[in-house]
């Protein structure tokens, strides 16, 4: 008789309106994934995004004035970024008089 390995995974319940799950469903479809899969994911996705919103950042007097003084000073331009912005966008078609 071969002994049962110890699961580490924990059971979730939850109750979902059939609109809901046909949702889920549909997302995780898309995504190639089981709807266990994209919704343990998603969970946890939204939990670390909590937890980092909560994260205390704790640094020095003096390191907090010099943090200050890299955000108070001047952007310098970057030439690509000046230039991806001057394009046309892909969807604004030259008429077909400027042509």
């Amino acid at each position: 008789m071969t002994a049962k390995s110890a699961r580490s995974d924990h059971p979730i319940s939850m109750r979902l309106p059939e609109a809901d799950i046909a949702m889920i469903d549909r997302a995780a479809g898309l995504r190639g994934r089981s709807r266990t899969d994209f919704v343990r994911e998603a969970a946890v996705r939204a939990a670390e995004d909590v937890l980092m919103e909560q994260h205390l950042i704790r640094m020095s007097p003096e390191g907090f004035t010099a943090f200050l003084a890299v955000l108070e000073t001047p952007a310098a331009p970057v030439p690509e970024m000046v230039d991806l912005v001057k394009r046309r966008a892909p969807w604004e078609a030259i008429p077909a008089s400027e042509s």
